[in-house]
């Protein structure tokens, strides 16, 4: 696959129908890294004023955002890369043994014709590591996949108390190189 078939794919939609998704589902606050394939939802999450849109320094922080508003009464997903799933691992105990609902919505990186080589070995394990810390694994590997992904995850997450992660494949946002890169 050639970098500009991929780059095709990443326009669309998707993430209007993913924050209608959110907004569907009762989500009211979302944290977030900041992130190019998340960039456009985080920006309707931050124009929203029913939504309580929370920059993170670092993604673990986002599950303690999520336990705070869930035990206020409050939905809340968490938007990552990734990369930062990684970072979340001794935090995710806490999901599992606390059993409250936790929604992320993963970007992947690490996949067709990543330019970054340190993105490649978590990308590789992001599912693997995420089902060994009991979080339920949705793949969307299209963008008409990641709504309906997303409103089950949601369902299963906020109706079971359940770890719900969705991984929107790297085919659909796209992928960066070194000359866009150089560009910014």
């Amino acid at each position: 696959m050639k970098r500009s078939d991929v780059k095709d794919k990443a326009s669309g939609a998707w993430p209007e129908d993913l924050f209608r998704t959110l907004k569907g589902a009762g989500v009211r606050q979302v944290g977030y890294v900041p992130d190019a394939g998340h960039k456009r939802l985080i920006e309707l999450c931050l124009a929203d004023k029913e939504m309580h849109a929370v920059v993170l320094s670092t993604e673990e922080e986002g599950i303690g955002l999520a336990a705070g508003a869930w035990l206020g009464g409050v939905r809340g997903a968490l938007l990552m890369q990734s990369s930062g799933v990684g970072n979340c691992i001794n935090h995710l105990g806490t999901v599992r043994e606390c059993r409250f609902p936790l929604l992320m919505v993963v970007t992947m990186r690490g996949q067709v014709g990543e330019f970054n080589p340190w993105q490649v070995p978590m990308g590789q394990a992001t599912p693997a590591v995420l089902a060994a810390m009991g979080v339920v694994v949705k793949e969307a590997n299209s963008a008409e996949a990641i709504a309906p992904a997303v409103d089950a995850a949601a369902r299963l997450a906020f109706g079971s108390y359940q770890a719900v992660a969705v991984l929107i494949s790297q085919a659909v946002i796209g992928i960066k190189s070194f000359q866009d890169q150089a560009s910014r």
